[in-house]
């Protein structure tokens, strides 16, 4: 996907400070929070939402990657938030993960 804002951000065209990367994902602080903490976990592969995910494992390793940065972050009590097209508030098309703690 050429013009994916997360997409540009993974291939370094767009600087970006990862908060956590590993072979699947990686993570990036919200540039507009709406919590105390609140960062974005994003597949390396361009996934447009959850209604395309194709392999369940993705989910799997998205979720384990939310433990180890919770715990990297010191972050005990969390919501994790997926929307899932652009009327659910779906703004990048590209899954993510907000987490969100105060």
């Amino acid at each position: 996907m050429t013009n994916c804002i997360f997409c540009k951000i993974r291939d370094g065209e767009i600087p970006s400070k990862f908060v956590y990367e590993d072979d699947y994902c990686f993570a990036i602080n919200d540039i507009n929070p709406k919590a105390k903490k609140h960062i974005l976990v994003i597949p390396k592969a361009h996934v447009e939402s959850l209604n395309h995910v194709e392999d369940s494992l993705l989910i799997a390793n998205l979720f384990e990657a939310i433990k180890k940065i919770n715990k990297q972050e010191n972050i005990t009590h969390f919501k994790t938030h997926i929307n899932t097209g652009a009327s659910a508030g779906q703004e990048v098309m590209h899954l993510h993960i907000h987490i969100l703690a105060n």
